[in-house]
């Protein structure tokens, strides 16, 4: 909801930030690959207990995340720039899931839950952009919804910063998850008759 509701807000910057890295040199690809090596050290940094850290090389890579998106339409965006993004992603947010749940395996049960829950959120929004004839700004149909990326890093967020509520807010996020799903079906059936 928020990446598709108050996008405008923080690109301004992200529009600076990726005329700077295409002025250094860097493409879309490589500013991908540095966003995801970025991410996925989060996962480690929560299990060795420096959450501060964490949450920095998450947030950074997340908005490294729009950066390389934003410098591949500057440029020309390609379709294996798609999958090399969107499946850096997962990794990132399985990198979070890891590392709460080996820091904290009492929590491992609702993790896994949550994992399965955003592995079928993912499937179903894949799917659609995949299957849809409708265009936007990505390179496919982006199924807006209650949780986008910027829901699940906050919820992510929540979950490193208060690990003692850990079970509590990732049953609030398995919850917004099946909301999106439910949400992303119901307009999947309408717009795929």
């Amino acid at each position: 909801m928020l990446d598709t509701k108050a996008r405008h807000l923080v690109q301004p910057a992200v529009s600076r930030s990726a005329s700077l890295f295409l002025k250094l040199g860097f493409t879309a690809n490589q500013v991908t690959t540095i966003a995801f090596i970025i991410g996925v050290s989060s996962g480690l940094f929560i299990y060795i207990d420096q959450p501060i850290i964490a949450l920095a090389a998450l947030w950074f890579s997340g908005f490294l995340d729009i950066v390389d998106g934003t410098m591949a339409r500057k440029t020309q965006t390609s379709s294996f720039g798609t999958v090399l993004d969107v499946s850096f992603d997962r990794l990132v947010e399985i990198s979070v899931i890891l590392g709460l749940a080996f820091r904290y395996p009492d929590a491992m049960w609702i993790l896994l839950l949550l994992s399965v829950s955003i592995i079928y959120a993912m499937t179903v929004f894949l799917t659609v952009g995949a299957v849809s004839e409708k265009s936007g700004v990505k390179s496919f149909y982006y199924q807006p919804g209650l949780a986008e990326r910027t829901e699940g890093f906050i919820l992510f967020s929540l979950m490193i910063a208060f690990p003692s509520y850990l079970i509590a807010i990732a049953a609030v996020f398995l919850a917004v998850e099946i909301f999106t799903t439910l949400q992303r079906l119901r307009e999947a059936a309408k717009i795929l008759k």
